[in-house]
């Protein structure tokens, strides 16, 4: 596989968990926290799983649009995409990642909703890498 790379962007993370990101341009910065729930203090920072999920509602949306104008039809304003994303470890060892998106497009019969969905789902940067890597459930709401 091979990709003719139209954009890249770089970010450092320093202090892991307990740090901040930074990207190149200074577009982002984020302070970075342990959730409780993964035995830190659960500060005001974000963290990477929250990172994924926003990128990820973001990405997919996008896709969306692409298909959606590839097969004429149009989204609706009210469209959206959550990203609920876990993680815990594996049976395998290690940690791992969950990744659940609810797709909102409102007016749109169920069918075409669906159609539109899969073709996202196949057009996806997020998707393409996760396919086969991470569950990733997907569903219309």
């Amino acid at each position: 596989m091979s990709v003719q790379v139209l954009y890249r962007t770089r970010a450092t993370a320093t202090g892991g968990r307990e740090g901040e990101a930074r990207s190149e341009d200074g577009h982002l910065t984020a302070a970075l926290s342990t959730p409780k729930e993964l035995g830190g203090a659960g500060g005001p920072g974000t963290n990477p799983e929250q990172l994924f999920a926003a990128g990820y509602a973001a990405c997919f949306l996008g896709a969306l649009k692409l298909v959606a104008g590839q097969q004429k039809v149009k989204l609706p304003a009210g469209a959206a995409i959550t990203a609920s994303v876990g993680i815990g470890p594996r049976s395998e060892g290690g940690f791992g990642i969950t990744a659940d998106l609810e797709i909102s497009l409102p007016g749109i019969p169920r069918e075409d909703a669906q159609r539109l969905i899969e073709a996202a789902h196949q057009t996806c940067p997020y998707s393409n890498a996760t396919r086969n890597n991470v569950d990733v459930g997907l569903s219309l709401v």
